[in-house]
């Protein structure tokens, strides 16, 4: 038993010694090696066979895909089989990657084996974008409008595949771990769309291309800026100086990008239509200061903002036309010693608006509110209340409106009575009117009774009084009163005009019954 076990010892090591002596020695059946060699097209390629040491093999043959390779003949070959067993390939092209297997002989009948892998790979390259609708500034940036449609385009060329991605990024800095926006495995372009572009889509686009086989990436970006105007129209404003002499005048117009250009110009009646240009600027405020001596009433300053985002020849603007100021007072008033007494003054109409304030004298100083004096304001009416009036109020209150075109004065007197006063002033005006009165009733009777006043009768004579009553008759016609005489024939051939005047008794007027009614004959007159 103990035999045994040392026999089979000694096999073990016999057969492991003669293993590692045969496991250096070149042509063993079982030595063969694998190597990956990548190029690309158009390289100069050598697939090794044998390189163990310095012996030479005595000959080689490549395979591929089972079938034996033959190099090429006179020229320039395509492939050769080098004296080391090596396969060359002058100018490697797409088509002549796969799997290259080499037997190579050594000294000895022994045989070597080896197993290539050739890649044939190209790019990423020719990596572009193209974004549309967009317009190129002189640095590069594209330019889009919000609210438009706009098309991504992202192309590359790699061999034999490639994978391409969008990403997004704010800013540059961020551009590496950008946002996935689309991507594609295996296309040789890739597109998408935005259709209604805002400012967050401002930023870097970055279009990726990625070799499948190679796994090398290449890409390019651009950055998209995202222009827009304000939906609103610019706003005109003015800011009175400490210099009543002097105006500012304001233009804004917010949310713009970038900054729009505003520019202020004035317009008169005797100038052009866009009118003289008083400052330009791309800002989204604008000032421009105009002093007295340049501003007149009826001119127009008109304040125009222009923007790449707006429609061709489009622009927003906003205007006013300046007028002086034309204060309004009632010219005079009255009070009551020791009462108090408002006096109003209205300004509207002056653009930019006026200052208002009231003195007592015209160029004097602006009344100071306290005990004596109240000033108040209600909408445009600028009010100065007195207390306590006294005589020495009496006189001219000005009410004084100045802004930078001009300034206006209005006058109102004041005129301060004792209490006394006013009871000669009430008897006056009864007086006054009992004399209206009185006229009046007289005009009335005297109209009521003209009929009676040409006839020369007096408003005295009683009804029982005969009256005389005038008739004017043509000579040429007959008129037969019953108690009238027939007047003898004229011997006059013009005709003549009669008039007969007589007197009717009382009898026929009022009692015709009466018995001792007595006729009386008539009076004739002949003219």
């Amino acid at each position: 038993m103990m035999g045994r076990r040392k026999g089979t010892w000694l096999v073990a090591c016999v057969l492991a010694t003669v293993a590692f002596w045969t496991s250096g020695v070149p042509g063993s059946p079982e030595q063969s090696e694998s190597s990956v060699v990548t190029a690309a097209p158009g390289d100069i390629v050598h697939l090794p066979c044998y390189s163990e040491g310095s012996v030479m093999p005595s000959g080689a043959r490549w395979l591929k895909d089972g079938i034996e390779v033959e190099p090429g003949g006179g020229g320039q070959p395509r492939v050769q089989v080098l004296s080391d067993g090596s396969l060359h390939f002058p100018r490697v092209a797409e088509g002549d990657e796969g799997v290259y297997r080499c037997e190579a002989t050594l000294p000895g009948n022994m045989t070597w084996r080896a197993r290539v892998l050739l890649q044939v790979a190209s790019g990423p390259e020719n990596v572009s974008l193209a974004i549309v609708p967009s317009t190129v500034l002189p640095n590069g940036t594209l330019v889009a409008h919000r609210g438009s449609s706009v098309s991504f385009h992202c192309a590359a060329v790699s061999y034999p595949s490639q994978s391409l991605a969008w990403s997004f990024a704010g800013t540059l800095v961020d551009a590496a771990g950008g946002t996935p926006l689309a991507s594609a495995p295996s296309a040789p372009w890739l597109d998408f769309r935005v259709k209604d572009v805002q400012p967050e889509a401002q930023g870097f686009y970055m279009c990726l291309a990625n070799n499948t086989l190679t796994h090398v990436v290449a890409g390019t970006s651009a950055q998209l800026l995202v222009y827009y105007a304000s939906d609103r129209h610019p706003e005109c404003s003015w800011l009175q100086s400490s210099d009543p002499t002097w105006v500012h005048f304001n233009c804004a117009w917010p949310g713009c990008y970038p900054d729009p250009e505003l520019r202020w110009s004035q317009i008169g009646d005797e100038e052009a239509e866009q009118g003289r240009v008083l400052a330009s600027e791309a800002t989204s405020v604008l000032r421009v200061s105009l002093n007295r001596s340049l501003l007149a009433g009826g001119q127009t300053l008109r304040c125009a903002g222009h923007h790449s985002a707006l429609a061709a020849g489009r622009e927003a603007a906003c205007s006013f036309t300046l007028e002086a100021p034309r204060p309004h007072v009632s010219p005079l008033m009255w009070a009551q010693e020791g009462n108090s007494v408002t006096l109003a003054c209205s300004e509207s109409a002056s653009v930019p608006p006026a200052i208002t304030t009231w003195s007592r004298v015209a160029e004097g100083a602006a009344l100071a509110p306290g005990p004596k004096y109240a000033l108040s304001r209600d909408g445009a009416t600028y009010s100065l209340t007195i207390a306590n009036v006294s005589r020495d109020d009496v006189g001219t209150y000005f009410c004084r409106s100045e802004n930078a075109l001009a300034l206006r004065r209005a006058e109102v007197y004041l005129s301060v009575t004792a209490a006394s006063d006013y009871t000669g002033v009430i008897v006056g005006i009864f007086v006054a009117a009992l004399i209206v009165g009185l006229a009046a009733v007289t005009a009335r009777l005297l109209f009521a009774n003209r009929h009676r006043i040409c006839l020369g009768r007096p408003f005295g004579s009683s009804d029982g009084d005969t009256g005389d009553v005038l008739s004017l008759v043509d000579s040429d016609e007959e008129q037969i009163f019953q108690a009238v005489p027939r007047l003898p024939p004229v011997t006059d051939p013009h005709p003549t005009t009669l008039v007969q005047v007589h007197r009717l008794p009382s009898g026929e007027r009022e009692n015709t019954g009466n018995p001792e009614a007595r006729e009386e004959p008539p009076d004739l007159v002949t003219l």
